[in-house]
């Protein structure tokens, strides 16, 4: 084979090669990121108790905490 043509299918296949590992790598990133997003929509959506026991204060139990020099 000519060294020439050689030469020019090694240079396009690195070229094939690097851009399917960019394309990769992207989907990659892609994914953890839909992963870390998904992640903390599970950790606001859930509700946190109130009390210890795991049960929650009803809603005319929720007093708007005024402060202290509003007292005064």
């Amino acid at each position: 084979m000519n060294d020439y043509l050689a030469l020019q299918l090694i240079r396009q296949r690195s070229a094939e090669r690097r851009e399917e590992a960019r394309k990769a790598g992207l989907a990659r990133m892609l994914r953890q990121a839909r992963r870390s997003r998904e992640k903390e929509a599970a950790l606001l959506a859930r509700p946190v108790p109130d009390y210890v026991d795991g049960t929650f204060a009803p809603a005319d139990d929720l007093v708007q905490a005024k402060h202290p020099s509003a007292a005064r």
